[in-house]
Parts: C-alpha cells; sequence; structure tokens
C-alpha cells in the first residue's frame, strides 16, 4: 500500500538522543516511516535500534529530540502513552504467561468490563472478528504453553492489533520461527501493509529486510548511517553499511573437505521417546569424519535438539550405540558430560541463555563451566579463581569478545559476545569433535562473520563438526555434507554439491508432513 501524497508520516523522530551512563545509545537520531509501509531498521548489537524503538514504545524518554505520530507532536513518558498512541510492540521473547490460554494472554490488562465472563464474551468477538480481517488464525482456549511458535508469535500480534496499534513494531520476529512459520508470518505483515498498519522490522536477517521492507534505516554506533528505498539497496551493502566494512557470509572459496578423514564418532540406530512415549528419534545412524563439517537440517521438532542431547550425553537413548574414538557405549553404560569431554568432544548447546551460560555469574565464572575440575582450577578445597579470570581474558582476547571484562555479568553481554563466549569455551581446548547448535540464532552479522570462520578453522585442522541449524543460509554456507531430519529420522542425505534452497525444502517438507500426521 502506497501512503497518499502529501500524507504525514506515522513517525517522525527528529534529533532523538539517549545515555545510559557513559554509553551514547542514540546520537542526533532522525527517522520517518511512511504510513503503510513496512520499515526495516538494522544495525549491529549496540548500534542503538532497540534503544531507539524503546524511546519510541516508552520504555526510555528521550533525553533529546522530537517524536511525532500522524504529524501531530507527542510527548512518549511510558507504554500506556503509546499504547494510547496506537503503538504496539512485539517483543522477541514473548510477553506471555503460559499457564494461561490465549485468550486470557490478550484480556490480562484490557478488560473490557468488570465481570470475566462478560469480558471474555466480548473480547471473543472481537478477536473473531479481528482473525477473520488479518488471517491471523489462533487457538484462542488452548493454552500458550501448548501452542508453537509460530502460533505465539501471531497470538502477541493480535494483542497489539486489538488494543488498536496501527503502528506496529517487531523485533527480531523470526528468530525462533521455521522457514515455513516465517514465510506466513511474511504473509501476514504484507496483509497488514495493505490493510494500512505501518510496521517497524528489526532484524538481523537481511534477507528478510530486502524481501519484506519498503524502507531501510541502518544504525551504527547510535547513529544513522544509512536510510534508503529497498530497491535502492542489497544485502551486500547492507551488511557493509551496518559493519562498516565488507562482509563474507556466503561460501568460502576453495574446495569442499570430503568424508575422507578418520572417523571420530559413529552413532548407530538410536531411539529415544519422551516422557509421554513419543518417539524423538528412531533409527538414527551417522558417521563423523575429521576434517568435515556435517550440518544437520530440518523443521524445527523433527528430532535435531534430542540429537545432540544424546550424542553429548545429556539423554541416555533407549536403544542403539555410539563409538566416540576407542570407546564404545550403549545406554546400559552411556557417556554423560564429562566423559565427552574427556575424549575430546565439546558442545555449543542451542539455547545459550538456558545451558551455556549462568546469566548472574561473571563471565569468568561461565567460561569455566564444565572445567572446574580441571588441574589447572582444582586446588582441592578451593578453586584458582585467579587462573579462572587469567584464562577468560585470553578467551575474550582470542574470540574478540566486547568488551573484555572478565568481571561483567553474563546477562550484560550482547546476544553474539555471548556466543563468542561460549564458543570459546569449548572449542579452545581443540576438541576432536564439536556438537555446535544454532550457533547465530539472535546473533549480530559481524559476530556470524567471526563464529563461521572459527568453524571452519576446526574443520581445517582436522576436527569433525556436527552443526545443527534452522538457517538454510548457514548450512549451505558450512557444510560439506548435509543431513535433513523429518519425524525423528534422517530423511536424506545430501553432499554439498547437491544441495540448494529447494531440495533441503523438499526433504524437511516430509518432516513437515510427519509431525502433522502424528
Amino acid at each position: 500500500m502506497n501512503p497518499p501524497q502529501g500524507a504525514a508520516p506515522a513517525v517522525a523522530m527528529r534529533g532523538i538522543a539517549k545515555r545510559f551512563g557513559a554509553v551514547q545509545a542514540n546520537d542526533a537520531v532522525d527517522l520517518t516511516v511512511a504510513t503503510g509501509t513496512i520499515h526495516g531498521i538494522v544495525g549491529e548489537n549496540g548500534a542503538g535500534k532497540s534503544t531507539l524503538m524503546s524511546v519510541l514504545y516508552g520504555f526510555h524518554e528521550a533525553d533529546a529530540g522530537t517524536i511525532a505520530i500522524d504529524g501531530q507532536p507527542v510527548r512518549i513518558r511510558s507504554s500506556r502513552d503509546a499504547i494510547a498512541l496506537g503503538i504496539g510492540m512485539v517483543h522477541q521473547h514473548f510477553m506471555l504467561v503460559e499457564p494461561f490460554s490465549a485468550l486470557d494472554n490478550i484480556l490480562l490488562g484490557a478488560e473490557p468490563h468488570w465481570t470475566l465472563a462478560r469480558s471474555r464474551a466480548q473480547l471473543r468477538r472481537e478477536l473473531e472478528a479481528l482473525m477473520g480481517e488479518t488471517g491471523l488464525k489462533v487457538r484462542l482456549d488452548v493454552a500458550v504453553e501448548e501452542l508453537p511458535v509460530g502460533e505465539r508469535q501471531r497470538l502477541e500480534i493480535l494483542k497489539t492489533l486489538v488494543r488498536g496499534a496501527r503502528i506496529l513494531i517487531l523485533d527480531e520476529p523470526t528468530a525462533v520461527l521455521t522457514p515455513q512459520e516465517t514465510e506466513q508470518l511474511f504473509v501476514t505483515l504484507r496483509g497488514l501493509r495493505e490493510r494500512g498498519t505501518t510496521i517497524l522490522l528489526i532484524t538481523h536477517k537481511l534477507k528478510e529486510i530486502v524481501a519484506l521492507c519498503d524502507q531501510v534505516t541502518v544504525m551504527r554506533g547510535g547513529r544513522v548511517v544509512l536510510d534508503c528505498p529497498i530497491a535502492e539497496t542489497s544485502v551486500d551493502a547492507l551488511a557493509q553499511s551496518m559493519v562498516g566494512r565488507r562482509v563474507h557470509l556466503g561460501r568460502a572459496e576453495g574446495p569442499t573437505a570430503s568424508a575422507s578423514g578418520p572417523v571420530l564418532l559413529q552413532a548407530h540406530d538410536l531411539a529415544w521417546r519422551d516422557a509421554l512415549g513419543v518417539p524423538r528419534l528412531a533409527g538414527v545412524s551417522l558417521t563423523l569424519h575429521g576434517g568435515e563439517i556435517v550440518g544437520v537440517a530440518g523443521v524445527s521438532g523433527n528430532g535435531q535438539s534430542e540429537l545432540l542431547d544424546v550424542l553429548a550425553g545429556l539423554l541416555v537413548p533407549d536403544s542403539g550405540e555410539l563409538q566416540l574414538g576407542t570407546r564404545r557405549f550403549t545406554p546400559a553404560q552411556w557417556l554423560d558430560p564429562a566423559s565427552a569431554r574427556t575424549l575430546g568432544l565439546a558442545h555449543v548447546p542451542e539455547d545459550r541463555h538456558r545451558r551455556g551460560l549462568v546469566l548472574p555469574f561473571a563471565a569468568w565464572e561461565s567460561a569455566a563451566l564444565g572445567h572446574q575440575r580441571d588441574a589447572r582450577y582444582d586446588r582441592g578445597l578451593r578453586l584458582d579463581t585467579g587462573a579462572m579470570r587469567q584464562d577468560c581474558a585470553a578467551m575474550m582476547a582470542d574470540y574478540d569478545v566486547r568488551p573484555p571484562d572478565p568481571a561483567l555479568r553474563s546477562a550484560k553481554f550482547s546476544g553474539g559476545n555471548q556466543q563468542k563466549l561460549v564458543l570459546a569455551r569449548e572449542a579452545l581446548p581443540a576438541p576432536t569433535v564439536l556438537l555446535v547448535g544454532q550457533p547465530t540464532r539472535g546473533v549480530d552479522i559481524g559476530a556470524i562473520e567471526f563464529i563461521h570462520g572459527r568453524l571452519r578453522a576446526m574443520r581445517d585442522a582436522g576436527r569433525a563438526v556436527l552443526l545443527v541449524s534452522s538457517e538454510l543460509d548457514e548450512i549451505l554456507a558450512l557444510a560439506d555434507r548435509v543431513i535433513v531430519m523429518a519425524g525423528g529420522r534422517i530423511a536424506g542425505e545430501l553432499s554439498i554439491d547437491e544441495c540448494s534452497e529447494t531440495a533441503l525444502g523438499r526433504l524437511m517438507g516430509s518432516g513437515a508432513a510427519a509431525q502433522e500426521a502424528a
């Protein structure tokens, strides 16, 4: 939808400045967003884009500058002010009460009547009409904890629209969505644009910006460095503007590694059922050779996570066996994470917040997790914390973790720097096998380039890397061969020369069909 000629912009921010202590998060930022358009806002972690949107949504009040909504000057001092002005925000980490139904989550804090029954009935009528208009289908009576991620995303969008949002801010909306869910979201957003909704999209995924947006603003160091129609730019140009130099994220030049190195890990016929008896792994066999990266692709929920956990010793399979180096393991005596580490197997988990770091810990404490009993640190009744701090500082220097402060709480680092810290902890001891899940989820473009380079370096040093990623671009950029999982089984295996998004999507589609059949 094209805005009428001469119409006031939906959002006009001028000279916005915001400082947090010594950090100038926004520095004289100007932003103009036309009505009824999708406007992308991109930048590395710490570029200032989230702060700017927090100012627009009332989480922070700007130190200087002005804001106009639909041509009218406004002062936004709280999210209540923003909502009253027709501004809604969907956060990267959903703001939902999981035991509540979808309906009650929308009702919470916006009850139209003093009796709960009448409030629910009125809101249900409004939501059913809104779902019919927008195509945002959500099962209103199902508990949020039972909804898939894509449906939770739609619920968050509905929650803002039913409160009258005409301007919608989406923060990393596809970070945890499958490719199919992402495409479904894009269809929804294009439909909202046609209805006249103005959408501000914050994301690291530049291909999505180019595919979806009308206009893009690039921020770096708290300032706007590029603002242009999407037709006048490209993925490469956006990446260069974000980082300030040329960035290479595609496949590295040179021959593809072959599976001719020594066998470092071999799994045969692995099977595992969850607590409800649902089979999550069924007859999975794979072999990892030194000097190769093996990618594992598939629609989320098809056994990739369980495979990583079984191989890392976090789950004991119901059947199957594992050969790691010269050791053979069966369910009766399966490996545990400590023995895995001793045998040269390291694991970068899919969720760095829940399983890779202890967020309240200082960085040096998180950097020592799993290694606290190493001879370098273990002093009997106490730990050599000085050596831990020293080693953390070395990790930060080697992996460009910013700020390079071992005493800073793990929660205070950006997603990219948290991920680099976890990767450094697991990779620097030079394991023979590295299991890595979603290595660049929620990570900015500079950190993606760095992490990809380190994974390739491990491969080139003769290590074996098993890479689980929901990003097909990442699989195609890194893997030497690709396994596709569907319904807890291996649906196919392709050499990288046989791989394309179409070929992988065809195999992954069998996983979606399997899930629906289940």
